[in-house]
């Protein structure tokens, strides 16, 4: 009887450590690294100190990014097509910053046109087993928040 009690009182002990990590399933979620932090995409919304969401209406965003087949002209390149550890994510530690990708858009929060074409308030190049392009978008647009400018007046 004992036993049933300790193992009773270990659950849900077990429970909170998964979801205080962050993470339902292992694995290594898309990240950046930035100066000493970190931004790292999250699927838990309530984990997440900034929202992005995405629309396929450029008159609906406030930052356009633009996807280019060159990353020398890019302002945020993704090249982790090697495998190895240091390629499957980030270190999360204090200074992490979580973004999440929400459904739908919400007024404070940026939403995000991403395009081949421009005019762009930022330009990414992907090529990665880790990453999308979705991803990417969310990750940059997360670190640096939206530009100045509304993407719509780039029109």
């Amino acid at each position: 009887m004992l036993r049933l009690k300790i193992l009773a009182s270990a659950v849900p002990l077990l429970v909170a450590a998964v979801l205080a990590r962050g993470e339902l399933l292992p694995g290594a979620r898309p990240c950046i690294a930035i100066g000493e932090g970190s931004v790292q995409l999250t699927l838990l919304s309530w984990q997440a100190q900034s929202h992005v969401s995405f629309t396929s209406d450029p008159l609906l965003a406030t930052v356009r990014v633009q996807l280019t087949d060159n990353a020398a002209v890019a302002d945020f390149a993704v090249l982790d097509d090697v495998d190895s550890v240091e390629a499957h994510g980030c270190e999360v530690n204090a200074a992490t910053r979580f973004v999440a990708i929400s459904a739908k858009p919400s007024a404070p929060e940026p939403v995000i046109y991403l395009s081949p074409d421009g005019p762009a308030d930022y330009r990414i190049f992907v090529s990665s087993k880790h990453f999308s392009a979705r991803d990417a978008a969310a990750l940059i647009v997360g670190a640096n928040g939206a530009p100045r400018r509304m993407a719509a007046a780039a029109l």
